[in-house]
């Protein structure tokens, strides 16, 4: 007989199922009849119905394993190997959308699906403008702009807060420490952009084969923009105090749009 778990999961309601079940069966980007039927064995559960819809078979699949054991947990267990990260490797905006998804339903159960994949536990929401803040509506406006997946790795904790002025200051920092990956440099702001991009010294850094007067341009168009946003951002936020900086939600989109940009940029960059 299996034993119970150390750690009883509460119940889902048969609405949080259901929509749980949507989720994963969305018809556009959902999980297939043949992931559906693994993901339901390794989570311990019985596919009792296979022959009907996805989200049909899924509810039927969580039902089945809350009667028979009375505790959500198997229903956890389905969730986080289906949101293991390692499965969503190219396929990054379908894990940040589903996962978005899941957290509104989530978190009123007093729960959070992690970037890791992982539960953690949450204080229950209130209502559903409480939980759809929780879920943040900067990330999700992020998301609809499909933004750069490291803008998003460096910043998600306080988008999912909507912390802006932490959001943008991390989304910055990561602009530092990913050009210092790529270089090798050390320097910071303008010193460090100035030593990666400038054509003048050399540079370390090339977003493109600099064979031509245009290729030229662009880098060193490049290098003044990221001199410009250390300058107008950058070193504000790092200096001044938060009360200081009146970070609306349009600025902070604007600005880690641009960082997203950034991102973009850096993915072409090589050593010159």
């Amino acid at each position: 007989m299996r034993r119970p778990p150390k750690h009883r999961i509460a119940l889902f309601s048969a609405q949080q199922l259901t929509a749980i079940a949507k989720i994963f069966a969305d018809t556009a980007a959902g999980l297939t009849g043949t992931q559906i039927g693994h993901l339901v064995e390794s989570a311990g559960m019985e596919d009792v119905s296979p022959d009907v819809a996805n989200w049909q078979r899924l509810f039927n699949a969580f039902v089945n394993s809350q009667i028979t054991w009375q505790y959500g947990n198997h229903v956890v267990m389905f969730i986080t190997r289906a949101m293991d990260p390692a499965e969503y490797n190219g396929n990054l905006g379908v894990f940040i959308d589903r996962r978005q998804k899941l957290n509104v339903v989530l978190s009123f159960c007093s729960m959070e699906l992690c970037s890791d994949g992982r539960m953690r536990p949450l204080q229950q929401a209130k209502d559903l403008d409480e939980a759809l803040t929780m879920a943040s509506r900067l990330h999700a406006a992020l998301v609809g702009r499909a933004a750069h997946g490291e803008v998003l790795s460096f910043c998600r904790a306080e988008l999912l807060q909507d912390n802006y002025f932490h959001a943008v200051l991390e989304a910055m920092k990561g602009i530092t420490s990913r050009i210092r990956t790529l270089s090798g440099l050390t320097g910071a702001g303008a010193e460090l952009v100035q030593q990666a991009f400038a054509l003048n010294g050399g540079p370390v850094l090339a977003i493109n084969a600099l064979a031509t007067d245009t290729d030229k341009g662009e880098q060193q168009g490049f290098a003044n923009l990221l001199t410009g946003l250390f300058g107008t951002i950058r070193n504000p936020l790092a200096q001044d105090p938060q009360v200081e900086w009146d970070m609306s939600e349009q600025d902070a989109l604007d600005i880690l749009t641009m960082a997203s940009l950034i991102h973009r940029k850096l993915d072409r960059a090589r050593r010159a």
